[in-house]
């Protein structure tokens, strides 16, 4: 009996939450993230065809509102990890490495893309592509190192807490730049659009002020194991919907009130923060298995050369952005190169290509493609060089291990 309506998207999801907990078990044992592994499982499950179509697929509204949902949660539980006390520590460094590695993947990376991907077409493609490669989550190296004070790994979480707001932002803003400026940029046409683009900026920061004053002014004293964390997820709901039907940008206005909440004293906050990690966990597994099964790359020897091919140029043009970002402070070479390597995609770069692949627009699909394989082939590099931590931090194998075991 063939499964229809809604209990068939049931079906599908169950059936996706249960592979990704398998999946998770099994990265655990093996000691590697479980990110590749909800890849290639979305992926064999797009392979695997029934009556000649996939045997799970979803409607592409069901993909938007699933990518709009954990773009919002993930946002905000980045984003509440802001200290304002990191920032005094580690501001001006990470914020220089964060931006220099934007800037020059935006200005060389997306050359060497539309060199070597000439189905890319147009700039503004590889404009795109080369802002998603912006973002990091080195989350396989820092969980290995978890409360550790090394100031290395401290600057590899704090710069991807900084750069997943700039993963979810600069992608769509350069769509809707290209969607006003079309093919030609004109001086007059840019003045024009200065004005929309300070409006979504101050009309997002307005709405993550306004809901985060109300909601947490509320939230400081009164506390309930049932309703405050759906209060937080609500919150932040609210806030993306109502920046955006102010002409707002959302994830700047979700941005805003996650710093918000990471900042001021919240009753219970600990336990909020618990959920709010929970509840995007699930839609982690969900959107990484709905990553590998919509995105349909082409997998031939030609493309997967290519791709590794620009990811090289990748981590030179990422060392050369930690070299001249960290020229005036007292990292070694070794420290540079484990910062250099450490470029795994995370939640915010799936979100964003998942959410991209649904925008029908043709010539988006080698943007997805590609970064598709930058994802599979971070990971990859990653969880290799986080086996070899001990030798670039200097840190003793001795006490690698026993912090692997606790």
């Amino acid at each position: 009996m063939v499964l229809e309506g809604p209990l068939a998207y049931l079906t599908y999801i169950g059936i996706i939450l249960l592979i990704g907990i398998i999946c998770t078990v099994i990265s655990n044992k093996l000691k590697m993230p479980n990110i590749l592994f909800l890849i290639i499982a979305g992926l064999l499950l797009g392979w695997i065809p029934y009556k000649g179509q996939p045997i799970i697929s979803f409607p592409d509204l069901f993909i938007t509102s699933i990518s709009t949902l954990a773009l919002v949660m993930i946002v905000f539980d980045s984003s509440s990890k802001f200290k304002l006390s990191m920032l005094k520590a580690y501001s001006l460094p990470i914020l220089n490495l964060s931006f220099t590695f934007l800037i020059v993947n935006l200005v060389a990376l997306s050359f060497f893309a539309l060199l070597l991907f000439r189905e890319m077409n147009l700039i503004w493609y590889a404009l795109v592509f080369a802002a998603i490669m912006s973002g990091t989550d080195p989350g396989a190296v820092l969980m290995m190192f978890k409360g550790s004070a090394n100031r290395v790994l401290q600057v590899l979480e704090f710069e991807s807490v900084i750069n997943t707001p700039i993963t979810v932002l600069i992608p769509f803003i350069i769509l809707e730049m290209y969607k006003n400026f079309g093919s030609e940029i004109i001086v007059s046409q840019f003045i024009s659009q200065i004005g929309p683009f300070l409006q979504q900026v101050v009309s997002g920061i307005g709405a993550g002020i306004l809901v985060g004053i109300i909601v947490f002014k509320f939230m400081r004293k009164q506390y309930s194991e049932t309703l405050s964390p759906l209060a937080l997820i609500t919150a932040a709901l609210l806030t993306y919907i109502i920046a955006e039907n102010l002409k707002g940008n959302g994830v700047l206005a979700v941005t805003v009130m996650g710093v918000f909440f990471g900042n001021l004293y919240i009753k219970e906050k600990e336990h909020l923060i618990e959920f709010s990690s929970l509840f995007a966990n699930a839609l982690e597994i969900l959107v990484f298995v709905l990553v590998g099964l919509v995105i349909k790359a082409p997998f031939t020897i030609s493309y997967l050369w290519r791709a590794l091919v620009l990811f090289i140029i990748y981590l030179i043009l990422r060392y050369i952005a930690i070299a001249f970002a960290m020229r005036n402070y007292n990292y070694s070479f070794k420290h540079k190169i484990f910062m250099a390597l450490n470029v795994q995609k995370g939640i915010a770069t799936a979100v964003v290509v998942l959410a991209l692949s649904t925008l029908g627009i043709p010539e988006l699909k080698s943007v997805v493609d590609l970064s598709l394989m930058f994802m599979i082939y971070s990971i990859i590099l990653s969880t290799v060089v986080g086996k070899f931590s001990g030798f670039f931090l200097d840190i003793s194998p001795r006490s690698l291990i026993a912090k692997v075991k606790s």
